[in-house]
C-alpha cells in the first residue's frame, strides 16, 4: 500500500478530486486571470517575473528561416518576409515580432491568447495582404455550452466536430471595455483555421490555458500583506518622536510655558530643529525605540521568493534582482534549466502554435495574390510543405562568461559537433546573411589595402601575417 494514497487523519480526503483536465479549471478561469492582471498591475514581484519569462522567451524576436535548396526562392521569401512582417499587426502599432512579445505576455500572464487571421483586401496596399489581430482570452467566454446550429456541441466556448476544433464563438467586443459607446455583446463563430489559440496544455485533452501565476497566487497575496504590514508598522512607530510623563499631574503648560496643543484628546507637541524645550520640574523625556523587523525577516522573504519563483519556473534572481552571494557556477546551473524550459516553451507553444501557423498562412497568401517571382502557384500548389519548412530562431542569449563560452562554441565547430550555421542560428542569426556580410566587409577592406587578424586567410591566430599576405605587404612597400 502507498502512503501517499491513505485517507487516514494525517492527510484524510486531501487532493482526492477526480476532475477531468477541464473541469478543474472551468470555473477557475475568470477569477485566475483577474487576480494575475491585479499582480502586474501593482505587484513588482509578480510583474518582474512575467517581464523575464517575456524577455527570455522572445526578447527582440522569434525570427524564421527558409530550409530550402533553392537559394533564389530562399532569398526572396527572406526579405519578402522582412518586408512584409512590418504590416503583420492588425492594430497598426507593432511588427509581427511585436505580436510575438503581446501574445507571449498574455500566455504567461492569462494562461492563454487568441490570434485571428484576417484576409486583407489586396487594394489595401499592403505587401502580402494578410494580418493577425491579438484577441484576450475574454472574447472567447468558457462558460459558453450549448448545441451550434449546424448541431454540433459547444464547450468552454469552442465549438466542436467529430472531438476536433471546429469554431470559436467570441465576443464581437471585449466584454470588460465599459467605455465603449455602444458594446457589441453578440457572439460571432469564426472558423478554427482562422484561429490560432495559444496556451501552454499541461494535461492530455485540455481545451483552455491557465495562468502561469495560478500556483503563486495565494503565497503571492500573503507575502505581499505581510510585507506592507511591515511597512506601515514602521512608518507608524516612527510617528512617534518620544513621551513627555511625569509623576505629578500634567497640566496644558509646559515646555518652557508653552501650550501643548491636543489631538483626538492627547497632548502632543511638535519639535523642530533647534528647539531648546523648558520641562517643568518632575516632568521626564522618554523616546521611542522603533522595533526592528527581526534577524529572521531578510531570511524569511528570501525562502518565500526562492519558493515563488520555483512556482513560476524562473530563478530566485530573475524574480527579485538580488544578486548578492551568487557565483558564476551557481548562476551558470540556474540559467542552463531555465533556458531549456525557455526553449521547450518556444518550440511547443510559441512556434507551433502561434509562429508557424501565421506563416504557413502567409507563404499561401503571398503566392496567391503573387507576391512572389520565383514560386508560381502552379509549383507550390503541387508541393505546398515544400515551402512550410521553415526553422525559427529565437534571440540569441547572452553569455555568462563570454570568454569561456566562445572558446567552447569554436571547439564545438572545429570539432564537428556543429557548424557555424547551428551556431549563428542559436544566436538568433542567418548563416546566408553573415556569410554575405562578412564577403563584402574582406572585399572592401582587400579594395582599401586593411589587413585585420579576424581573418584566417591574412594572420595566424597568433595575429601573425600569413605568408602570402606577409609578402603582399613587402610588394606594396617596394612600389611605394
Amino acid at each position: 500500500m502507498y502512503e501517499g494514497a491513505s485517507t487516514a487523519d494525517r492527510i484524510g480526503d486531501w487532493g482526492l478530486s477526480s476532475a477531468g483536465p477541464n473541469a478543474a479549471a472551468f470555473r477557475n478561469l475568470t477569477a485566475l486571470r483577474k487576480r494575475s492582471r491585479d499582480f502586474e498591475r501593482n505587484n513588482p514581484t509578480a510583474k518582474g517575473g512575467i517581464d523575464s519569462f517575456v524577455a527570455n522567451l522572445v526578447g527582440t524576436d522569434i525570427s524564421p528561416s527558409w530550409n530550402l535548396d533553392n537559394q533564389d526562392q530562399k532569398d526572396e521569401l527572406q526579405q519578402l518576409w522582412d518586408d512584409s512582417q512590418l504590416e503583420a499587426d492588425f492594430y497598426g502599432i507593432s511588427d509581427f515580432y511585436g505580436t510575438q512579445e503581446i501574445a507571449c505576455r498574455s500566455v504567461v500572464r492569462d494562461g492563454e491568447v487568441l490570434g485571428r487571421f484576417h484576409d486583407v483586401d489586396p487594394d489595401f496596399g499592403l505587401i502580402v495582404p494578410l494580418q493577425v489581430q491579438l484577441l484576450e482570452s475574454d472574447h472567447l467566454d468558457a462558460g459558453y455550452n450549448d448545441i451550434s446550429p449546424e448541431g454540433n456541441e459547444i464547450r468552454f466556448g469552442i465549438e466542436w466536430r467529430k472531438g476536433r476544433r471546429y469554431k470559436y464563438w467570441l465576443y464581437a467586443d471585449h466584454p470588460g471595455e465599459t467605455f465603449l459607446t455602444s458594446s457589441d455583446l453578440s457572439r460571432i463563430a469564426v472558423d478554427a483555421s482562422d484561429i490560432a489559440h495559444v496556451f501552454r496544455p499541461l494535461r492530455a485533452g485540455q481545451a483552455r490555458g491557465v495562468s502561469w501565476l495560478a500556483p503563486i497566487i495565494v503565497k503571492l497575496h500573503e507575502i505581499d500583506v505581510y510585507d506592507d504590514a511591515e511597512v506601515v508598522r514602521k512608518k507608524a512607530s516612527a510617528l512617534w518622536g518620544g513621551f513627555i510623563y511625569s509623576d505629578n499631574p500634567i497640566t496644558d503648560r509646559t515646555m518652557g510655558g508653552k501650550p501643548l496643543s491636543r489631538e483626538n484628546g492627547v497632548q502632543s507637541m511638535r519639535l523642530e530643529p533647534g528647539t531648546f524645550p523648558v520641562l517643568r520640574n518632575g516632568q521626564k523625556v522618554a523616546f521611542t525605540e522603533t522595533a526592528d523587523v527581526g534577524n529572521n525577516y531578510l531570511d524569511f522573504m528570501k525562502l518565500q521568493f526562492r519558493i515563488i519563483a520555483r512556482g513560476l519556473g524562473i530563478t530566485y534572481e530573475q524574480l527579485t534582482g538580488d544578486l548578492a552571494g551568487v557565483t558564476y557556477t551557481s548562476l551558470r546551473a540556474g540559467l542552463i534549466e531555465f533556458r531549456r524550459l525557455c526553449e521547450t516553451i518556444i518550440a511547443r507553444t510559441l512556434v507551433f502554435q502561434y509562429c508557424r501557423p501565421y506563416i504557413n498562412r502567409w507563404i499561401k497568401t503571398a503566392v496567391l495574390n503573387g507576391a512572389t517571382k520565383t514560386i508560381s502557384v502552379s509549383h507550390y500548389l503541387k508541393n505546398p510543405r515544400l515551402f512550410h519548412r521553415v526553422d525559427w530562431h529565437l534571440d540569441g542569449w547572452d553569455f555568462t562568461d563570454p570568454v569561456k563560452d566562445r572558446v567552447a562554441e569554436l571547439m564545438d565547430i572545429r570539432n564537428g559537433i556543429e557548424t557555424r550555421g547551428q551556431k549563428i542560428a542559436k544566436r538568433g542569426g542567418n548563416i546566408d546573411r553573415v556569410d554575405r556580410q562578412n564577403q563584402a566587409e574582406q572585399k572592401k577592406a582587400a579594395e582599401r589595402g586593411l589587413i585585420y587578424d579576424c581573418y584566417p586567410s591574412q594572420t595566424t591566430q597568433s595575429g601573425t601575417l600569413q605568408k602570402v599576405e606577409e609578402q603582399i605587404v613587402i610588394d606594396s612597400a617596394k612600389t611605394q
